[in-house]
């Protein structure tokens, strides 16, 4: 029995002409193309990186151009097929091909290039000169010569965000590109359409300064979906390939459903609105296997020294609340973490209520993977994704409490005693929770710190392969007072209610302490909530 063949995935395209004709599955997006046509003019979305931003640019180009066949079958073609529609010459401005690792000659130099190209695919002459006055020239003749112009600019933040380590070259980049920017708005009558994408939010005070036109569709309900996948188009545009995968893994299609949901949704940009992430959702069902694509596919060593220079905590930002304009109040570089996070897409807007966010970090992948950073950047713990991968396995096993207690004791003992040292006295017993967290999500296992229950909020919760495990750690000196501590850490779970919302059957109780004169796990107890007592220490 012979089968079709799957729809080819498009990794790696943004050219929407080459996913186009060469057949490969395109969620189609176009209908928010064309509204924003028919609303307005001047438009700026920003979104992470790998997030569709340069096919998206590309399509506006396809549609402006006329290019009728590309959209056969598509939202736009009715568009196209339009009495009063007209192409419209395009121009297409890509800051991620600029010069960045020099100076300021090259920066504009490779700028010039694409404003020449530009004028040489529409036969025009823009002579010798900067880049702003070069864009103008262009603006100005291909409207003389074939009508309105459309100016579509993708990466317009990139040659900023290369040098985020050296402000001064930074504020030098910004006010150079501010200067070519400027020229759009002076050549308003010019232009029949205009789209900005970037990673980092416009400010006031930015590229943008003199665009007071410019709407930013960012964060609007009405185009929360234009880039990235809903759940309802990754089952119906992936179903083959859902199909595909689920055989392939040996689970049911509503358990694999269930498990991408988990490591792939959860970005949101209005607080509603829930979105998986193309580049990984794409290799993911390229290679049938669940890996950190979108996070390996950027620059982990910059977050990590971001994380060591500024002394990050992973979990301060779980749950971190912030005004829906805290993107907007200053530059990238001088941003506090939380909105650097939120713009690169470490972190993601989990709620929101009136003008309110409440962030978090978008999934699994994201969350698994800033951990091992924490671990390896914050903690200097080179060991870290060993011991994760190995925990993974073990809690499949028949002790998943004794692994995790274990893997633990294996983590405090590769830290560095001048990373103690520093963290015991500025945080003292936070340190350890915050340690505990971080094993376990670098570990890919579902966990959640300061659980709230009606009497109180425990350290740390699990649900993990149907079952939840309720941790409470504590600190002391000595293998005497460590047991007193486990003991006292179980009697709080039990005493405060903080497993009485699940099954008790389903539910182990875990009293942790740890040694800090040994810097090791001094002595636990594990109890099932229905069933035998356990007991342990080192």
């Amino acid at each position: 029995m012979s089968h079709a063949p799957l729809p080819k995935l498009p990794i790696g395209i943004q050219d929407f002409e080459n996913l186009r004709a060469g057949g490969y599955l395109y969620v189609d997006k176009t209908k928010y193309l064309v509204d924003l046509i028919d609303r307005g003019k001047v438009y700026f979305m920003s979104r992470p990186r790998r997030f569709g931003k340069s096919l998206t640019v590309s399509a506006f180009d396809a549609l402006f151009s006329g290019r009728r066949e590309l959209f056969d079958g598509l939202y736009a073609r009715e568009f196209l097929d339009r009495p009063e529609f007209a192409p419209s010459p395009v121009i297409r401005l890509d800051m991620s091909e600029t010069v960045t690792n020099r100076g300021l000659d090259e920066l504009e130099d490779s700028i010039s290039e694409q404003m020449y190209e530009n004028a040489r695919r529409y036969e025009v002459e823009i002579g010798k000169s900067l880049p702003s006055i070069l864009l103008k020239r262009l603006l100005g003749a291909l409207a003389e010569k074939l009508g309105r112009v459309v100016l579509l600019v993708d990466e317009y933040d990139k040659p900023i965000l290369d040098c985020l380590d050296d402000l001064e070259k930074a504020q030098i980049f910004r006010a150079s590109l501010r200067g070519i920017y400027t020229q759009i708005k002076a050549a308003d009558r010019h232009i029949r359409f205009v789209f900005f994408t970037g990673i980092t939010k416009f400010t006031k005070t930015g590229v943008f300064s003199a665009m007071n036109n410019l709407k930013d569709i960012s964060m609007k309900d009405e185009y929360a979906a234009m880039l990235g996948y809903t759940e309802e188009e990754l089952v119906g545009y992936f179903s083959a390939h859902i199909d595909r995968t689920a055989a392939k893994l040996g689970v049911s299609r509503d358990e694999l459903l269930a498990q991408i949901k988990s490591y792939y949704d959860g970005f949101c940009f209005d607080g509603a609105t829930r979105l998986y992430n193309p580049f990984s959702t794409l290799n993911f069902f390229d290679d049938a296997a669940f890996r950190n694509y979108w996070f390996e596919s950027g620059s982990p060593s910059f977050l990590v020294n971001y994380i060591k220079t500024r002394g990050l905590e992973m979990k301060d930002f779980r749950g971190l609340k912030e005004a829906e304009e805290f993107t907007a109040v200053t530059e990238i570089e001088l941003a506090k973490p939380s909105s650097f996070l939120f713009q690169s897409g470490y972190l993601t807007v989990r709620e929101k209520s009136g003008q309110l966010l409440t962030l978090d970090y978008p999934n699994m992948e994201v969350l698994s993977s800033v951990a091992l950073l924490f671990m390896t950047g914050g903690y200097q713990n080179e060991r870290g994704g060993v011991i994760g991968l190995e925990l993974q396995k073990a809690m499949q096993g028949a002790n998943p409490a004794e692994a995790m207690v274990e893997a633990y004791g294996r983590i405090l003992a590769a830290i560095p005693y001048d990373i103690y040292e520093r963290e015991e006295n500025k945080q003292g017993e936070a340190f350890y929770h915050a340690l505990l967290l971080v094993m376990l999500w670098s570990s890919r296992i579902p966990t959640h710190a300061e659980n709230h229950s009606y009497k109180g909020r425990s350290d740390v919760e699990i649900e993990y392969r149907d079952r939840v495990y309720v941790i409470e750690l504590k600190t002391a000196e000595g293998k005497d007072a460590c047991a007193r501590a486990a003991d006292e850490a179980l009697e709080q779970i039990k005493a405060k209610g903080y497993a009485d919302k699940h099954d008790p059957a389903k539910v182990t109780l875990i009293g942790l302490a740890v040694d800090k004169t040994e810097r090791q796990v001094g002595a636990f107890r594990i109890t099932q909530a229905v069933g035998p007592f356990a007991d342990g220490s080192s």
